[in-house]
């Protein structure tokens, strides 16, 4: 499969994902529950997460397609699975099921995940790409820290 092909396939997947996710935390962002619990300072305005959440995607599947140019492994397929389901089951546990401290440990788990893949997978072919990582980790890094702060203030 060509290079192009593999970006394709992985925007497909990755905002599929995204999409999945949104349908499962049904309309929580605008539930009374969610609007009533006490933010942290800095939560972003919500239209900054449908642009985060885009680009971190796109980012992510030039990425994942020139890493599996490179290894294509039983791993790291399941890997990817891996972080596939934690990004579409936080929003079904934080924001569906309200389980709040349940997000905190999915989304640390996730953000593990990411972090796994940058230092793991740093091989010569794929150094510099490894930076597209950057916009999911400080997205993730923020989100930890949206998710801790309603844990502990709610």
């Amino acid at each position: 499969m060509s290079f192009v092909k593999r970006i394709v396939f992985f925007l497909i997947i990755n905002f599929g994902s995204l999409a999945l996710g949104s349908w499962l935390m049904n309309n929580g962002p605008q539930s009374d529950w969610y609007n009533n619990l006490i933010k942290a300072p800095w939560t972003p305005a919500g239209w900054v997460f449908g642009i985060a959440w885009t680009i971190i995607m796109i980012c992510f599947s030039i990425y994942l397609a020139k890493l599996f140019e490179n290894e294509d492994s039983r791993f790291l397929r399941t890997l990817f699975s891996f972080q596939v389901f934690l990004n579409i089951i936080w929003n079904f546990i934080f924001f569906n099921q309200r389980q709040i401290g349940l997000g905190l440990i999915t989304i640390v788990l996730l953000t593990l995940v990411i972090f796994y893949f940058f230092f793991k997978y740093r091989m010569d072919e794929i150094k510099m790409y490894r930076f597209l990582l950057l916009p999911y980790i400080l997205w993730l890094l923020i989100a930890t820290s949206l998710n801790g702060y309603i844990f502990l203030n709610n």
